[in-house]
């Protein structure tokens, strides 16, 4: 029987990461920096392909936030390259030993970190995940099985025919990286049953996506979360940092996963503060769906359902609910968080801590906006996505999180 594109590059993957596994921090770090060389030198090439990607999503209707998802600029292409210069310049965690001790039987034991094999990503349409996994993977060791969404296809394909272009150059295989070009519902069916190659699979996209890999995977997942992303404004925040902290958390890129989507203010500053953010929040346009308390305070709102307060909008859309203590905010974003990033704007150190204490999720701040959940940012290079699970890894999800540990056992000749 024919194989599928699947079975072909999943075969081939798995030959790849033997020979991954063997090669030296140093020869990593080097084919690293070459990734990121490459794409610089290639940037009309990718923008050209992009802009096939971004004319199809517009002739497609999609709107215009999602469609700054998937556009790629000279800017972000750089972005992309010193995100896999930070990857190698960062510790390599394969090998190094969380632990070593000796037991009653003179036996030393060690704990060490291994690559986990072979990595399945499924992802819509942003084209940095694809060098984001990519780096990140081919620093742990691992080759990485691709299959981005049908919006990013030229996209994605013209970014890893560069790095396997340095691949082949450093006598190693193509198949460390590999796309599947087939953007089909059968491509995806494959991966999530795909455990004679795969060994892992990590989805990062919108909640239908992510919902469908869990409930449909014999693989073992790693679930990247949506962001249904919430800031609680105390009673005695400082007003004039709270706004700006809200304006950055949902403005600055809706589209992304750490932006806000509700906001949860206390009863007594709601009459101080509901106006002047409204006032500003008009310059982009953002339209407002509140509960009964803080419309009274509101221009121009919508009367907000508890399925606003259940959805990630990824646009220019904020929920609002007021709460009459710090308790019934704690309670409320527990019972619509995705679990993803929350923050507390408070000078009160009780409150604070309390929230952090309460809050059960991957990231939760204090003063400070969620647009900050990021691998980047928190100093692990690229990420290859944000867990909102408990299971292996949680948050940004940097390089350990891409390895497992065997443990190594030293003896001189003791039988039990």
């Amino acid at each position: 029987m024919k194989m599928s594109e699947f079975e072909q590059l999943g075969k081939k993957a798995k030959e790849a990461s033997r020979v991954l596994n063997l090669l030296t921090s140093k020869r990593k770090n080097d084919i690293l920096l070459e990734f990121a060389d490459i794409l610089e030198e290639n940037t009309p090439k990718i923008l050209l392909e992009n802009q096939k990607d971004t004319q199809n999503a517009k002739e497609n209707g999609i709107n215009e936030v999602m469609i700054d998802r998937l556009k790629l600029t000279p800017e972000r292409i750089a972005d992309m390259a010193q995100g896999i210069r930070q990857v190698a310049s960062l510790k390599d965690p394969i090998g190094a030993f969380d632990s070593l001790w000796v037991n009653e039987d003179n036996l030393r034991i060690g704990k060490q970190r291994v690559p986990l094999g072979v990595v399945g990503m499924i992802f819509e349409s942003r084209p940095n995940v694809t060098t984001d996994a990519a780096s990140l993977c081919f620093k742990t060791g691992n080759a990485v099985i691709l299959r981005g969404g049908k919006e990013a296809i030229h996209s994605n394909k013209v970014l890893v025919e560069v790095m396997r272009e340095v691949l082949l150059k450093n006598d190693l295989p193509a198949a460390c990286i590999s796309l599947i070009e087939d953007t089909t519902r059968k491509s995806t069916q494959e991966m999530l049953t795909g455990n004679d190659y795969l060994d892992v699979l990590i989805p990062r996209g919108g909640a239908g996506l992510i919902r469908a890999v869990r409930q449909n995977a014999t693989v073992p997942v790693i679930e990247t979360g949506t962001g249904n992303c919430h800031i609680y404004v105390h009673e005695d925040a400082d007003l004039n940092k709270a706004i700006e902290i809200i304006i950055n958390a949902k403005t600055q890129r809706p589209s992304v996963c750490n932006a806000m989507e509700t906001l949860v203010v206390h009863e007594k500053i709601a009459p101080i503060l509901l106006p002047r953010l409204e006032d500003r929040l008009q310059e982009w346009n953002v339209e407002l769906r509140a509960d009964d308390f803080s419309r009274n305070y509101l221009k121009n709102s919508l009367v907000a359902t508890q399925e606003d307060y259940e959805t990630e909008f990824l646009d220019y859309i904020l929920a609002i609910k007021s709460v009459s203590s710090l308790e019934e905010a704690i309670e409320h974003i527990n019972q619509f968080s995705t679990q993803h990033s929350e923050s507390i704007l408070s000078n009160d150190y009780a409150a604070t801590q309390k929230f952090l204490r309460e809050i059960d999720s991957a990231c939760v701040y204090v003063n400070a906006s969620t647009r900050f959940t990021d691998g980047f940012v928190f100093g692990f290079g690229a990420e290859i996505g944000i867990s909102t699970q408990k299971l292996h890894a949680r948050g940004p999800m940097g390089l350990e999180a891409l390895t497992s540990i065997k443990y190594v056992i030293y003896g001189e000749g003791q039988i039990r």
